[in-house]
């Protein structure tokens, strides 16, 4: 089946949000302005720039040859809407409201304009009439802002759900660390999508912010304390010490199928480069995936540690820019 998606995105995430959805959405996909078509269907409240998708039951040449067809469907509630999707086909806004009347009279049902018991959706891309049912994403992030514990360098929810979805596009059987995980911003937005994700961190503080953040948010205790570069070596060959870890859920001395690595910065101090190449070989050592974000230009550290850079963008914040980097 063949789905169409509708997403927005502000233009310093458009090149993040096309990232997002090409890895989300999988091969064969086609992006256009405002909208995507995929033969993969994804719920839309997994992204944060998808609003809705379209799963095609009928398609035809014409408004008129489609609404014959629709006349076949049987609604399964006693209510519905239909409401037209807007691409990059344009169509004023008095001919959409025309189509979703024309098309809702066709269909066997009631009406109802505030709480349908089931939702379709109409779109014209070219010359290609498609109808089918429609599913709104609800915006899980927006509640995730409101955290207890928070500083102002973290990622914004928005982001943090996106490279989620980047690291992990599909979630069946998927294990997930994030080895630097701060106060759990990625965490919360992994955890709520059901995603099998642990963390870590080397300051205890952020470690407690972490489980506070959690915990606020119904979700259980995944975060162990201690020096990335030493998960998954023998006790005998840590790196350099580190604080005692604490059993958290999942094994994290073991492989992994993602890593998302937010490097560590400092506005007043810049992390030296050995450091830095332990940290994305201790990567490289834990996943076969990895998502790594950074502020700093690495790209010849990522290779040193025997990375292939796979895809990347930039998000832009002002003067802010962080590189979102995709390797395998």
């Amino acid at each position: 089946m063949e789905h169409i998606y509708i997403y927005a995105c502000h233009e310093d995430e458009q090149a993040l949000c096309q990232l997002e959805l090409r890895t989300l959405l999988g091969a064969g996909t086609v992006l256009g302005a405002g909208y995507a078509v995929s033969p993969r269907r994804v719920e839309p409240s997994r992204s944060p720039f998808l609003k809705l998708r379209l799963d095609v039951r009928y398609e035809a040449g014409s408004l008129p040859e489609l609404a014959s067809q629709v006349e076949t469907l049987t609604v399964s509630g006693s209510t519905f809407k239909v409401v037209f999707a807007e691409t990059d086909t344009p169509v004023s806004y008095d001919r959409r409201r025309d189509v979703e009347r024309e098309l809702g009279r066709h269909l066997r049902g009631k009406a109802e304009m505030r709480k349908p018991e089931q939702w379709f959706a109409v779109t014209q891309l070219g010359d290609r009439w498609l109808f089918g049912d429609c599913s709104y994403g609800e915006a899980v992030w927006l509640q995730h802002q409101q955290k207890p514990q928070n500083y102002s360098t973290a990622l914004s929810t928005r982001v943090a759900r996106a490279v989620v979805n980047i690291a992990v596009p599909v979630i069946a059987g998927t294990r997930v660390i994030d080895p630097c995980c701060g106060i759990g911003t990625v965490l919360v937005e992994a955890m709520s999508m059901g995603i099998d994700i642990v963390g870590n961190d080397m300051n205890p503080l952020a470690v407690r912010g972490a489980r506070v953040n959690l915990a606020h948010f119904g979700m259980p205790n995944v975060v162990t304390l201690g020096d990335m570069r030493s998960l998954g070596l023998p006790a005998a060959s840590h790196v350099s010490p580190a604080p005692a870890a604490t059993p958290a859920a999942g094994n994290a001395e073991s492989r992994y199928d993602a890593l998302i690595l937010d490097m560590p910065y400092n506005l007043c101090s810049k992390l030296p480069e050995d450091e830095q190449l332990q940290m994305l070989q201790s990567a490289r050592r834990l996943a076969s995936r990895v998502v790594i974000i950074t502020t700093e230009q690495i790209d010849p550290l990522i290779e040193q540690a025997g990375f292939h850079i796979a895809d990347r963008c930039a998000v832009n914040k002002g003067k802010f820019s962080r590189q979102i980097i995709v390797c395998g």
